[in-house]
């Protein structure tokens, strides 16, 4: 079996691939290509990744390239985990957006509507040149914002699911809260890529008892403290939102944060200084403690189970992927893209059925879905107006001044990254 990872020099890789070692008996990798066009970084990458391999007894290979052709020929399933513009174009999407009293981040509002502008057409073009090069790979997508990037490359035609670690984060959190092992841990996660609620907490599987009103009567406090939310509105929603809902609603709490601290960009890119230091060392042949930090936790196992379960060689049957909606939320488009439990085997994934879902919730996802398509109708096709009107539809910017202001700012801050700017 040969993988590949394209962005393979992130300081993200050596988690996954202390994952494909630790889970070898799930998903047996032969062959992991790494694929960057920054040698400097793949080198490093490269090295650590063998050391690993090797410490841990795997009996595959790493291959590290610049050529994407070369990378992907074979390739039984490509994982894009790329970041266009780099840390530093993060930089940008978490600050400008917050000049206009805007939330600024990376995969929402202002700042991931830039990301998405800058990440699409990149995206299409490698997935266009896997086809080309090897029509049966599946592609799957941990690129961010990931319901926006997952949406294009479906719509294109092409072999994709999209992934995100906020589910198997949870499921790690709760398994631990009520003293179980994360199989035994089945979410009701409903909605859209970086929008979602846990609506029930189900043990044994889609079938199981639901104890997330135990769970939050007995470990409120503490998964509200996680969250940084209060516990009274988590009692109110008898749901556990995702952490990027604070976004929503605590929107200008958030700002006021933001405004007084570092960007988050600045901390990745001093914990990337460091790792990629630790990495050049020859008897480092473990990912290091502190990688934790630098986000996509349990990324390697919820890598592993899906491209395991894609592959036909095993993987659990149930996953919380990003795929088509296909009817299953009746209150959005068919081809819109949401975050389920689905059915994932080698045909992709097929949604399991929803319950209703609170009009609360439904309301806000049907509002970022328009977004989401405006978005990518500005990513395809470019113009300041479809950045306007994207923005201007988004929840988190909503008012016309702003949506004026934050078109110009987001052009004027990526225009390298867009060809029709």
């Amino acid at each position: 079996m040969k993988l590949t990872v394209v962005g393979g020099g992130s300081t993200y890789t050596p988690e996954l691939v202390d994952g494909f070692a630790r889970l070898r008996d799930t998903l047996p990798v032969e062959e992991l290509v790494l694929m960057d066009p920054a040698q400097g970084r793949l080198d490093l990458v490269g090295g650590l990744a063998r050391r690993i391999l090797a410490r841990q007894d795997h009996p595959g290979r790493v291959t590290t390239t610049s050529d994407l052709d070369e990378a992907v020929d074979g390739a039984d399933a490509v994982l894009l985990q790329l970041r266009v513009g780099g840390q530093a174009a993060r930089e940008q999407d978490e600050t400008w957006p917050l000049e206009c009293g805007c939330v600024g981040q990376e995969t929402t509002g202002a700042g991931g509507l830039a990301k998405a502008l800058r990440t699409v057409p990149v995206v299409l073009d490698i997935a266009d040149r896997v086809r080309r090069t090897n029509p049966g790979a599946w592609i799957i997508d941990f690129t961010n914002p990931v319901g926006i990037v997952t949406r294009a490359l479906l719509q294109a035609g092409h072999k994709a699911v999209g992934l995100c670690n906020v589910a198997i984060g949870l499921q790690r959190t709760f398994a631990a809260l009520l003293n179980v092992t994360p199989p035994d841990v089945h979410l009701d996660h409903v909605g859209l890529n970086h929008l979602t609620w846990e609506t029930a907490v189900r043990l044994g599987g889609p079938e199981g008892e639901d104890v997330l009103p135990k769970l939050l009567g007995e470990h409120g406090d503490t998964i509200a403290a996680d969250l940084r939310l209060p516990r009274p509105l988590l009692d109110t929603l008898g749901v556990v939102p995702s952490y990027y809902l604070r976004y929503y609603y605590a929107h200008d709490e958030v700002v006021r944060e933001l405004r007084t601290k570092p960007s988050r960009a600045a901390e990745v890119a001093a914990m990337e200084s460091t790792l990629l230091a630790m990495y050049a060392d020859p008897a480092l042949d473990e990912k290091p403690e502190l990688l934790a930090r630098r986000g996509g936790a349990f990324y390697s196992e919820a890598a592993v189970d899906l491209a395991a379960a894609l592959l036909g060689g095993g993987g659990s049957p149930y996953q919380v992927v990003n795929t088509y909606n296909r009817g299953t939320l009746p209150f959005l488009p068919d081809d819109a893209v949401i975050e389920v439990q689905a059915a994932v085997g080698s045909k992709g994934a097929s949604p399991l059925p929803v319950h209703p879902v609170d009009p609360l919730f439904a309301g806000l996802m049907a509002n970022v879905t328009a977004y989401e398509d405006l978005a990518l109708q500005a990513a395809l096709h470019g113009g300041r107006d479809r950045v306007f009107r994207a923005l201007l539809s988004h929840p988190l910017v909503g008012q016309y001044a702003y949506a004026e202001t934050l078109t110009d700012r987001l052009i004027a801050h990526n225009r390298e990254h867009l060809a029709w700017a």
